[in-house]
């Protein structure tokens, strides 16, 4: 069992990394400083994970609350829906909801905690790999509209995370490689090193060797623990983390957050943000065919949907929490492990990279 601890202060909290972890009643004894809880899932995870839970937590009040599954959930309808459970069982400020599933679940769990009552405790038990390695960790819970993913949210840190490894035997290999595309990105962003040994153990990772993917893991947990311990709220530094996001969410937006994974969009994204930065004369060829190859023998998707117009894309950019003052900014590659947050960038090389990836 690994562990990285998200250093906050007072809101500092563990990551547990392991197997069968989610079955062990001590982690839930350690992290929840109450008895009324409510677990947060979707129906495919609660087929597969809710007994192993709802066993683990026998010595608390536990309930349950199960929503269809698909990011097209992640909006205001079912988070008033969490809301009006919560209300209905007369939970109380000192409860805690428990994110049971992958970013859908986690982002909707914690927006709702964040909300009820102005605040209650909530614990993440990520059941994805993207999830594990990002959308667990640091605190960003949202909710889609239509015109923009997560633009409605706040940040709200868990108790603490427990990232199971053994769940994701369950996962279809599609979801798996998404959240291959997060694992990648703490390589390009501030970890050259971690870029190479992925180079060197993508196979092994993709056939999920315990060892291989609890590096990983904890190698990702720790890039995001640190960039979160030192700019929580996102005033700084903590944007790269956002590296192909922007091109994602226009994607994922277009798509009616539908056909394509997050993970699958955020790939894709990458790779457009290298080929920007390489227009931009920042990254070397060498380089963004070292990402391509990479993104490739990930099995990640390498062209925008042929369904979609890509005409939309740029407007839907604008639509995005890093437009500041009317200006865009992107997070762009300096070099592999050197990322940067700029507004200063040929536009004509945004419009050149949309158009190479139609």
């Amino acid at each position: 069992m690994r562990e990285v601890i998200v250093n906050l202060e007072q809101r500092s909290y563990p990551i547990y990394i392991g197997s069968d972890i989610l079955s062990q009643t001590k982690y839930y004894k350690e992290l929840i400083k109450t008895k009324q809880v409510m677990v947060v899932t979707d129906s495919n995870v609660s087929k597969l994970q809710m007994g192993i839970v709802i066993k683990a937590l026998s010595e608390f009040d536990v309930t349950s609350y199960v929503l269809p599954p698909g990011e097209e959930q992640k909006n205001l309808e079912n988070f008033n829906l969490i809301i009006t459970e919560l209300l209905s069982q007369r939970f109380a400020r000192t409860s805690c909801l428990i994110a049971l599933g992958g970013g859908v679940i986690g982002d909707m769990t914690g927006f709702s905690a964040a909300c009820y009552q102005r605040g209650i405790q909530f614990l993440q038990l990520p059941t994805t790999l993207l999830a594990q390695v990002d959308s667990s960790v640091g605190g960003k819970t949202a909710v889609n509209h239509p015109l923009g993913k997560n633009m409605i949210g706040a940040f709200h840190q868990p108790c603490g995370v427990l990232a199971d490894i053994s769940v994701l035997k369950t996962l279809p290999e599609r979801e798996f490689k998404a959240g291959v595309a997060e694992i990648i990105k703490y390589g390009l962003i501030r970890d050259s090193s971690f870029f190479d040994w992925l180079e060197l153990n993508m196979d092994s990772l993709l056939s999920q060797q315990p060892e291989a993917l609890e590096y990983a893991i904890e190698r990702s947990c720790i890039n995001k623990a640190e960039v979160v311990s030192d700019d929580e709220t996102e005033k700084g530094m903590r944007a790269i983390l956002n590296l192909g996001h922007t091109f994602a969410h226009a994607i994922e937006t277009a798509l009616n957050y539908s056909q394509w994974l997050h993970g699958e969009a955020v790939g894709l994204g990458l790779v457009m943000a290298s080929y920007m930065s390489k227009l931009q004369g920042w990254l070397t060829k060498d380089e963004y065919e070292r990402i391509v190859n990479l993104m490739r023998q990930a099995g990640l998707p390498e062209k925008i949907p042929a369904s979609l117009d890509v005409n939309d894309l740029r407007g839907l950019m604008s639509v995005d929490k890093k437009v500041s003052h009317g200006k865009l900014k992107l997070v762009l590659l300096k070099s592999i492990g050197e990322a940067i947050v700029t507004d200063s960038f040929d536009e004509n090389n945004l419009s050149n990279t949309i158009e190479n990836f139609k």
